[in-house]
């Protein structure tokens, strides 16, 4: 089969793209126009003006401003391009592009000038629509973002312009509102299920004015959809496309093909013609293509599906769009938006394939970039949780996969310290670093991502082509992680060395929620953490035992305090000489169907939720209640009441001012109050510490240690913080008398309480042998079940009367 002729190439052109060509030489007095230049103006074919006024259908100010470019153009060479009115023959005005180049003889000599004439506003559009072809390549293409319920949440400038309205007027309504009611029902479904399924949305349709069409085009991403639209009016109703004419429209970015009109089968519809932006952008000559076919352009990448659908299309002899990688000769690949369309003679047969490409590498681009803040960490480059949370819900759902692997939670031990004494700069390099080291301790495919903070996870997956044991894979990386992670790093100016703590949960093909797996990961790490970090903790059913047994322990305490079921009760302290000298005050809770809860298990989940701030209220009120009570009783007057105060207590704001208004309230003597605070206050923030005791210090209340020798006790702190007395743990007068350790530590305590010139008090005293040890040693004060168990008010109130009446008088 042999090529077309360029005579012929040329006509095909005009007619595909309603564009006329026209050729002066006014030395031989000739002007020519193509049949479809005469049409163009509303003439018959073979019609042409004379070649002294070439320029005779143009309105008045197109003649003004071409004239003296065609001038130029005769007389210098000088090539124009220019947008003017042609005048039709019943008046009406018509947009043209008017495009002329020199026309050169053998020598070189300007002999004329040729060209040719674009309609660029199709008939039908209303006045100043026009479609500025070569302006519209180089413009932003109209983008908007929509959340997931389809409710718009940005628009660019473009996008306002095309919807015809201000993006505040926008923002928060339907996108599917914005085209033909007809439609809106339909193309909402479309986007749930998109977003739902996470794959592309495109479709063009009417818009709601119903004078436009609309392309969209819509990329699923964790917030819902980014969305390109695109006016394609034009194309809809005239079904024209853009074809460049070789040499007259060769400044024109798209690349153009032609091809035969078959065959479909291998090797394909040969090419007979490529504009010069088709050699500009592929390196390929017009000689060393014509005759192949466009498959070579195709390389590694180019998309399968995509060549189906152009293959789908020709064998029904339909258009088809796509978008598709391409490569040049050099092997760049290049994005390219592909329209293919057939082109048909006067008796519909089909005679070529019209391609014409669009390069849209640096949209592609974009949208990339749009993928990748969407759905990766911008410190550390790792995958976000949106990641994650779609990867783990693919390996445990996925009918192509084993289902079964490991999933690793791992936080850095003490990165707080390092953000708060070194800067968040010096924070952020460490992450990055930590990223960098737990990729390397994973093998590929594996994910690794950052959750946040300091909190990072891997998802290790037994695939085919990477065989795991989950179990002992997930050992073996916590192991390298370890190593890896403990290793020292090098920041500016600065050596610092960390650790971490790893959790790991194993899943196979059972029932489990990503939600499930995250939180049993999770605890796992906080048990590696308990466990004393650097150290990797696996998941068992137990640990969700103990945090379930938490969080309804919590919710009972929370409804406990709503419906008054804790209770105040008084153990009394006596002195040497077997009279009482005060009480201390001990919270007790009556559950319905608990029964009694012990102290040691409902304090610490106060302290978690934090409603042991209004509980230790409650407590410091009833008790200064209590004093105040006393305190118009000569009997009475001379006890004071210990109350313990919790670290999170004594580290609120205002306790300080709070004990001064109880006291100030109740109008009780400050001295009679007796503030016992644990070790544990002494393991960090000493100076506040000291201040806080200070200041109750002057108030006039007394302050005890508690558990004296059993936590934080540092002599170098003792001696610095304004106590009044030291407390004797139960733990070391439990067995005085049979442990000669116990016995040296209470001698010791008592000793440097005496030398502190500091009360001292022993709690848990049972027998009498062990008050008469502790008296012999110095202890003068006593607390315990030899004297008395703890006891309700009234029931208190009743023991010290049957002691008054058994004292001698």
């Amino acid at each position: 089969m042999t090529a077309p002729s360029e005579e012929s190439v040329v006509r095909l052109l005009e007619r595909a793209a309603s564009i006329g060509v026209w050729r002066l030489e006014p030395a031989a007095g000739r002007l020519s126009w193509s049949d479809q230049l005469a049409l163009l103006h509303g003439q018959a074919p073979g019609y042409a003006p004379p070649a002294d006024d070439p320029l005779r259908h143009y309105a008045v100010d197109s003649r003004e401003k071409l004239e003296p470019l065609l001038r130029a153009c005769l007389e210098e060479g000088r090539e124009f391009d220019e947008e003017s009115q042609v005048i039709l023959p019943g008046g009406n005005r018509r947009w043209v592009r008017s495009i002329g180049q020199p026309l050169r003889d053998g020598a070189g000599q300007i002999a004329g000038a040729y060209g040719a004439v674009q309609e660029i506003a199709p008939r039908g559009l209303q006045p100043g629509t026009l479609l500025r072809m070569g302006a519209a390549l180089e413009s932003g293409e109209a983008f908007a973002t929509v959340d997931r319920n389809g409710q718009y949440t940005f628009l660019n400038e473009p996008a306002e312009r095309l919807l015809a309205a201000p993006a505040v007027q926008l923002i928060g309504r339907r996108f599917w509102n914005s085209f033909q009611k007809t439609v809106r029902l339909r193309l909402e479904e479309q986007f749930r299920s998109a977003c739902s399924r996470g794959v592309n949305l495109e479709f063009e349709e009417l818009d709601a004015r119903l004078s436009h069409w609309f392309e969209v085009r819509g990329f699923p991403f964790g917030g819902g959809m980014a969305v390109h639209l695109r006016d394609v009016t034009s194309r809809r109703r005239a079904q024209e496309q853009l074809r460049l004419l070789e040499g007259s429209i060769a400044r024109l970015n798209d690349i153009v093909i032609i091809t035969e009109a078959g065959p479909f089968s291998e090797p394909g519809p040969r090419i007979v013609f490529v504009n010069e932006a088709f050699e500009r952008r592929t390196g390929y000559s017009r000689d060393e293509v014509l005759g192949r076919t466009p498959r070579l352009l195709q390389g590694p990448n180019t998309q399968r599906r995509a060549l189906d659908h152009i293959r789908a299309a020709l064998e029904e002899w339909r258009p088809a769009r796509v978008d598709l990688i391409n490569y040049k000769k050099n092997g760049e690949p290049f994005w390219v938006d592909l329209d293919v369309s057939p082109v048909w003679d006067k008796q519909r047969k089909l005679t070529h394939w019209v391609a014409v490409g669009r390069d849209v590498t640096e949209r592609k681009l974009a949208e990339e970039k749009i993928q990748h803040l969407a759905f990766y960490d911008t410190l550390t480059k790792l995958p976000n949780r949106q990641l994650l949370m779609d990867r783990l819900h693919a390996a445990l759902t996925d009918p192509g996969r084993p289902r079964e692997g490991a999933l690793m939670f791992i936080d850095l031990d003490n990165f707080k310290v390092l953000n708060d004494t070194l800067g968040h700069q010096k924070g952020d390099l460490l992450l990055q670093l930590v990223a960098e080291r737990l990729r390397s301790c994973v093998a590929k495919g594996d994910t690794v991502a950052r959750l946040g903070g300091d909190e990072f996870v891997i998802l290790l997956e037994n695939r085919g082509d990477k065989p795991l044991d989950p179990a002992r894979g997930a050992r073996a990386v916590a192991e390298r992680i370890l190593t890896a992670l403990g290793e020292p790093y090098v920041l500016p100016g600065y050596l610092h060395h960390s650790t971490c703590s790893i959790g790991v949960t194993l899943f196979t093909r059972s029932d489990r929620t990503v939600s499930e797996l995250l939180k049993q990961a999770d605890l796992a790490m906080y048990q590696a953490k308990s466990a004393g970090r650097n150290t990797v903790c696996f998941f068992d059913p137990e640990m969700q035992a103990v945090v379930s047994a938490n969080a309804a322990l919590a919710s009972d305490l929370r409804q406990a305090w709503r419906e008054n079921q804790f209770q105040v009760d008084y153990q009394p302290q006596v002195g040497a000489d077997g009279r009482m000298i005060g009480v201390e005050a001990l919270l007790r809770w009556q559950h319905p169907t608990r029964g009694t809860v012990p102290p040691d298990q409902f304090i610490p989940a106060a302290e978690e939720t934090s409603l042991i701030i209004p509980i230790g209220r409650w407590v410091l009120d009833a008790a200064c209640a209590q004093l105040a009570e006393w305190s118009r009783r000569p009997d009475r007057k001379h006890l004071t009441i210990a109350v313990n105060v919790s670290v999170r207590q004594f580290r609120h704001p205002e306790f300080v001012d709070e004990v001064m208004q109880v006291v100030q309230e109740w109008g009780v003597p400050p001295g009679k109050l007796k503030l016992e605070l644990t070790e544990s206050l002494l393991a960090d923030g000493i100076d506040v510490t000291i201040a806080k005791m200070g200041s109750l210090k002057d108030m006039g209340v007394a302050l005890s240690l508690d558990d004296f020798g059993i936590g934080y006790s540092s002599l170098s702190y003792l001696k610095r913080l304004p106590l009044d007395q030291l407390k004797i743990d139960r733990e070391f007068v439990k067995d005085i008398l049979v442990d000669a350790n116990d016995a040296a530590i209470a001698r010791t305590v008592i000793g440097l309480a005496h030398s502190l010139n500091l009360d001292v008090i022993a709690e848990g005293v049972e027998t009498e042998e062990q008050r008469a040890f502790l008296e012999r040693q110095g202890c003068g004060s006593y607390q315990g079940y030899l004297f008395c168990v703890p006891l309700a008010i009234d029931q208190l109130e009743a023991f010290m009367d049957r002691l008054q009446e058994e004292a001698p008088a």
